[in-house]
């Protein structure tokens, strides 16, 4: 039962992983595409995630969160970025 969970929740995040990287590149605004690019981040952390439980090992959930970290701080310098016009003042 557990398995058939973790393989539809692994169809689901990868569906809407997919569906963000449509929104990527159609989006009209660049504020669309940033949220469409940390969007995609989170599936991508929970796709990570559901990996390390399948696999049953901790280093993926390590893993996922250097990339939380990480998909913070280009939301951070993007939205910097689209405001501003520079990242670093």
């Amino acid at each position: 039962m557990i398995t058939f969970a973790l393989y539809f929740a692994f169809a689901c995040f990868t569906i809407g992983i997919l569906m963000n990287l449509w929104k990527i590149g159609t989006a009209e605004h660049i504020g669309d595409r940033v949220l469409a690019l940390d969007t995609m981040v989170i599936n991508a952390i929970a796709l990570l995630v559901l990996y390390g439980i399948r696999v049953n090992s901790t280093i993926f959930f390590e893993a996922s969160m250097i990339i939380a970290m990480l998909g913070f701080v280009s939301t951070v310098a993007y939205a910097r970025f689209v405001l501003r016009g520079n990242i670093i003042e």
